[in-house]
């Protein structure tokens, strides 16, 4: 069994880092576009009134690495030093569907250029901090795979490769393990992936949507080596499981989505608790939102059915407000207010003033300081503790 993670908040606040190219050619940067690379100490400041003191961020492999095994770390010391200067702990993403120009995805340097990419950063961390590191080594595998892989919609923008793409990842992710865990012996991962449910009305695609509905686990399988063993997978390489989950994770194979009213929906509770009995380690919501006002009455639904996954003993370490700043949509940038707090004011006096750097989406910060009350109690913290006995 798994030892339980030493999270300093069950909330999290996730900075969305994406840094993949569109098929157009444009490479995102997340933490550019909304300024978090620039205002990260006010960022991670402001989350902690909030009593937010966990956090998802992210490293830019391709700033990183511009030049074949030259690492360049001027863009993750400041924010390394401004989460030490604040004391929020970081969760750090590795590889957030973005990789170097001069890598091949597709090819053994892949592999081996992450590994050492993934090491190099864990000697940088330790260089900076005495905490036990956490990472997300490759964001979403399956659904990257799909996504990028299968169905062409970004890069590496191939069709009907995901297969082949998800073997690569799980290869890149076990050797990145195995190298952090030569720098930093004691480091923790955390393995994130959609949380789905796919059913069907038409009894002759029940099949098929099960089918669908069970690749979910398919890279979890592939890193214990329950599925694909030659690809190297052992049970020492699924350490906590994260699970991304939205208000689009629920749909008809035929069509269409589910709606929480609908009968075939499921509840989050059960589909926690499926997971936990799968795998038996520990579980966090690794990512979970929505836009606009539904901000506040989803954040809702969902800590009501994390509580009571934990209720019924299933260790949910952590639920993750994601993305926690509003963010320009991949797409076509328009403004998608997701945020516990929004864009940089253009009149905002600098880093030194808090309340006017960005604006706060009230009802949102009004959930969540009733859903950390709830939460916090000793009686909710040993429920999840007795889960993981």
């Amino acid at each position: 069994m798994m030892p339980p993670p030493n999270f300093r908040s069950f909330f999290w606040g996730g900075f969305e880092c994406a840094t993949h190219r569109r098929n157009d050619g444009v490479r995102l940067d997340l933490l550019k576009s909304t300024a978090h690379d620039v205002h990260a100490l006010t960022d991670y400041a402001s989350l902690i009134k909030h009593g937010i003191i966990t956090v998802r961020d992210g490293v830019r492999w391709h700033l990183i690495e511009s030049r074949p095994g030259r690492y360049d770390w001027t863009s993750v010391l400041p924010m390394l030093r401004a989460a030490n200067t604040a004391g929020v702990q970081v969760v750090w993403d590795l590889c957030h569907y973005g990789w170097p120009d001069h890598v091949d995805i597709w090819r053994p340097q892949f592999v081996e250029a992450f590994a050492k990419f993934a090491a190099a950063t864990a000697g940088v961390i330790a260089s900076e901090t005495e905490d036990v590191p956490i990472f997300t080594l490759i964001n979403e595998i399956s659904f990257w795979s799909w996504f990028g892989g299968e169905v062409a919609d970004i890069r590496p923008s191939t069709f009907g490769r995901g297969l082949e793409l998800k073997h690569q990842l799980v290869r890149a992710s076990i050797a990145a393990t195995d190298a952090i865990r030569s720098v930093s012996p004691h480091a923790r991962f955390i393995t994130t992936d959609p949380l789905i449910n796919v059913v069907s009305r038409l009894p002759e695609r029940r099949d098929d949507a099960e089918r669908h509905r069970l690749s979910q686990y398919q890279a979890f399988d592939m890193l214990t080596g329950a599925l694909w063993p030659g690809l190297g997978g052992a049970s020492r390489y699924l350490d906590i499981v994260g699970l991304n989950y939205y208000s689009f994770n629920q749909w008809l194979i035929e069509g269409g989505g589910l709606e929480p009213t609908d009968p075939m929906y499921r509840p989050l509770s059960d589909m926690l608790q499926e997971v936990y009995r799968r795998y038996g380690r520990p579980l966090a919501i690794t990512e979970t939102g929505t836009e606009g006002q539904s901000r506040q009455p989803w954040l809702s639904l969902v800590s009501d059915h994390v509580f009571q996954a934990r209720g019924a003993g299933v260790p949910v370490h952590g639920l993750c407000l994601y993305p926690i700043l509003d963010y320009p949509g991949w797409a076509n940038d328009r403004h998608c207010e997701t945020g516990l707090f929004g864009y940089v004011s253009a009149s905002a006096p600098g880093q030194e003033s808090l309340a006017a750097l960005r604006p706060l989406f009230r009802p949102l910060a009004d959930e969540l300081a009733l859903q950390r009350r709830r939460f916090e109690e000793p009686s909710a913290a040993r429920t999840v503790e007795l889960g993981c006995t």
